[in-house]
């Protein structure tokens, strides 16, 4: 479903992608792991089109997603921190999201708005709320269109227990609708009952990729964190 192909991107003397070739597939939950500063974060907002690479290409369904737009239609992105206009109410914020998406003519998917409570608190402005709170709303809008493509940096962060296991349940149930889930994560312990298929990038370059059972076959290991700090101590 999504391609990578050749990516490289420097920002002055640092080569955060350094040709880079990797491809996420339809139906799968994918762990993209790695160190901080290690080009998770410019991987995915060269997805998403934030930012531009230096050379290689990127393709959303077997097409180029060079100079279109269009594409991020089919993708809901979770960023790691949600940033919103401080006095907009939470309402103001979702109204504001269906009418930049106004185009999307398939049916909202609202169930992470009764799960988290948020329909209690549409009145509740932006530069009120906790951190959990936030990462409720972005979790959220990142469903909300029903997307085919979900992008998730960090989703659990800052999230209490109840919340955090009805995100993880909700992942777990659009995997098995047949969509793409690109999880990023420092904390594998919550990718264990989620992730299908392991990405580690390590300065810029894809250091392995492995289905999870086979990578805890290898290894021996029955917990991801286990098993990746394994292989990696070996390489």
């Amino acid at each position: 479903m999504i391609t990578v192909t050749n990516l490289t991107k420097r920002f002055s003397k640092l080569i955060a992608l350094n040709n880079i070739s990797l491809s996420f597939p339809k139906g799968e939950c994918v762990a993209l792991l790695g160190p901080n500063g290690c080009g998770k974060t410019t991987l995915i907002k060269s997805i998403l089109g934030m930012v531009l690479p230096d050379s290689g290409e990127i393709e959303f369904n077997n097409q180029s997603i060079s100079g279109k737009w269009l594409y991020r239609n089919q993708i809901g992105y979770m960023p790691q921190i949600g940033r919103y206009p401080e006095n907009m109410t939470i309402s103001n914020v979702f109204d504001m999201m269906k009418d930049m998406r106004k185009d999307n003519k398939g049916v909202l998917d609202e169930e992470l708005i009764e799960q988290f409570g948020l329909n209690k608190l549409m009145n509740k402005r932006m530069h009120t709320l906790s951190g959990g709170t936030r990462q409720k709303v972005s979790a959220a809008l990142a469903f909300l269109f029903n997307p085919d493509v979900l992008i998730l940096d960090e989703p659990t962060a800052g999230l209490d227990p109840v919340s955090s296991e009805s995100l993880k349940d909700k992942i777990i149930k659009e995997k098995r609708n047949g969509k793409l889930i690109l999880i990023t994560s420092h904390v594998l312990s919550e990718l264990d009952d989620l992730v299908t298929e392991v990405f580690y990038i390590e300065e810029g370059k894809l250091a392995f990729h492995k289905k999870l059972i086979d990578l805890k076959t290898e290894t021996g290991e029955l917990k991801l964190s286990k098993a990746v700090a394994k292989i990696m101590l070996a390489q």
